[in-house]
């Protein structure tokens, strides 16, 4: 499957080994990521020698071509919110997942969609594996 992951960038990096260990584990199943530099820890670097034009047509093209959008939301990101309301816009279905103790915009929290599900965990090994129950459900 293609999936599109969604991580903070900018707004802060603390969860960067949780996205890590996540695509690892995603690439191990065989899924294709064609975001998994966004895990690594030079990303900030490297984005920046891209212009916010390239960037926005990436990834919308991106996200057009995933079969799903996998975001984890534990750290808020303006760049995050605006990709999963695309994705959920142009019907891709999309997991949002977090660490259970923090807070999530009730602008995902609350939306109803049915293409969206918000899921918290605890440790890693519970995100992965409430990321592999999501993609095991996608109908596509």
């Amino acid at each position: 499957m293609n999936i599109y992951f969604a991580c903070s960038i900018t707004g802060g990096r603390e969860f960067e080994s949780v996205y890590q260990q996540i695509v690892a584990a995603l690439l191990a199943d065989g899924h294709e990521i064609p975001t998994s530099h966004l895990v690594e820890s030079e990303v900030t670097v490297r984005e920046r020698l891209v212009t916010p034009q390239d960037v926005y047509e990436r990834d919308v093209n991106w996200i057009r071509e995933c079969d799903v959008l996998i975001a984890e939301v534990s750290v808020p990101s303006h760049g995050v919110g605006y990709e999963i309301g695309y994705a959920l816009q142009i019907r891709k279905p999309v997991l949002c997942i977090h660490q259970e103790d923090r807070k999530v915009s009730k602008m995902i929290t609350g939306n109803s969609d049915q293409a969206l599900k918000v899921v918290s965990y605890t440790t890693v090994d519970e995100a992965i594996s409430k990321s592999q129950v999501f993609l095991a459900g996608v109908k596509l």
